[in-house]
């Protein structure tokens, strides 16, 4: 085994070694958003610092923390660049995952490269047949694929068929890299320093140990939990689990936001009006409404993270409805940061719309978030709903 040894860090240190960050983080936010992914001194910066290893195994580099520690390294990571915070949240999440995987392919992947940094496209948009030896042919294209121009490996997600075409399962195939080919289609009005480009398989072998069954893990099946030895942080609830790591960003995005608008509104003056911005009646309604939401945003974000982390500790599974309603709040907390930004964004007036101004940078970014399928405001308010209802939630994804 040669792993590289990375940073170990205390939970306690997390929040103050990312906002040690910042300064340099911001430095490079547009130039982020020009290259259309995160540069490698940025990702540098996460893995020699150890905020890349928050969810990952101690005998893997890591630090095995926990999902507050999760929420305060990425949130205030987008505090300098949400492209580079979003993406330090799906390392997490693929980490997580990893650590539910065969023990040997996590080896592959911790032994690959000085940077074990992970891609993926969860979901099973690909098709994979299972052989006769117990390996599969993997075909498909995955779009999505954020942050896959830093890592060495991708898991991506399939439907599983039998050489008769029944169907047997969906999950997670770990490919490296070099069995893809990387397209470069990254256009998009946020998030659009991720690298979130594509990628495509055409009949790659996958040996065996490298899937994972995706109800498996969202049903606490796999063997990971059911190890004694298994950390709490790898005991989380995987629904729950998978998407507050892609929605973090948008808090420190909104924070980001918050802090220029705070620093640009005084002394400007309203055009076409009597106002000076930060004597009007108006823009202070606003603000302290935009505000109290971000607030709000944390406030339920860091409940739901306490939630995870409590069963986690307990190695309990979570109730169906305490699931429902964090698959609500992953959703909630993305469209209140949203709709507090651009309030200020509106109100901020024309100059705004300035590409170097970071509260219309961070207003695309949390937009984009919004509109990941996880994420969808609606889509999670009616799984809750049903929930709450008693009937099915109408997803295997909770």
């Amino acid at each position: 085994m040669n792993v590289t040894a990375q940073r170990a860090i205390k939970e306690a240190e997390v929040k103050r070694i990312a906002a040690d960050l910042v300064p340099e983080l911001r430095s490079r936010e547009f130039q982020t958003e020009k290259d259309r992914k995160v540069p490698l001194e940025n990702i540098r910066l996460l893995n020699d610092s150890g905020l890349l290893g928050v969810f990952r195994a101690r005998k893997w580099g890591g630090s095995e923390l926990s999902m507050r520690a999760h929420v305060d390294a990425v949130s205030t990571v987008a505090e300098g660049c949400a492209a580079t915070a979003w993406v330090l949240g799906i390392f997490h999440a693929h980490d997580y995952i990893v650590a539910h995987m065969d023990p040997r392919v996590q080896e592959e992947i911790y032994s690959t490269g000085d940077i074990h940094a992970v891609s993926a496209v969860i979901g099973p948009r690909g098709r994979a047949v299972r052989q006769s030896d117990g390996s599969y042919i993997l075909n498909g294209f995955w779009p999505f694929a954020s942050g896959n121009d830093a890592a060495h490996w991708l898991l991506l997600g399939a439907e599983v068929f039998d050489d008769a075409g029944a169907k047997l399962d969906e999950g997670d195939f770990a490919v490296p890299v070099v069995d893809l080919e990387r397209l470069d289609d990254w256009h998009v009005a946020g998030l659009q320093g991720t690298g979130s480009n594509s990628v495509k398989a055409v009949d790659v072998s996958i040996p065996a140990h490298r899937y994972i069954s995706l109800p498996a893990l969202l049903e606490n099946q796999t063997a990971a939990f059911a190890r004694a030895d298994t950390p709490p942080v790898h005991r989380c609830q995987a629904g729950p689990a998978l998407g507050m790591f892609i929605a973090t960003s948008a808090l420190g995005a909104a924070r980001r936001a918050l802090e220029e608008f705070r620093r640009i509104v005084p002394g400007k003056k309203v055009l076409y009006t009597n106002h000076i911005a930060h004597e009007w009646s108006g823009l202070q309604i606003a603000l302290g409404q935009a505000a109290a939401m971000i607030h709000a945003a944390e406030l339920i974000f860091y409940k739901a993270a306490d939630d995870v982390d409590e069963y986690a500790r307990r190695g309990e599974k979570m109730p169906m409805e305490l699931r429902g309603r964090i698959r609500m709040d992953i959703t909630e907390v993305p469209r209140l940061c949203r709709d507090a930004v651009n309030r200020l964004y509106t109100i901020g007036g024309a100059s705004g719309l300035s590409l170097r101004n970071p509260i219309q940078l961070n207003a695309r970014n949390i937009q984009a978030t919004t509109m990941h399928g996880f994420l969808l405001h609606d889509a999670g308010a009616e799984i809750y709903g049903r929930v709450l209802l008693g009937v099915d939630p109408g997803t295997g994804v909770i």
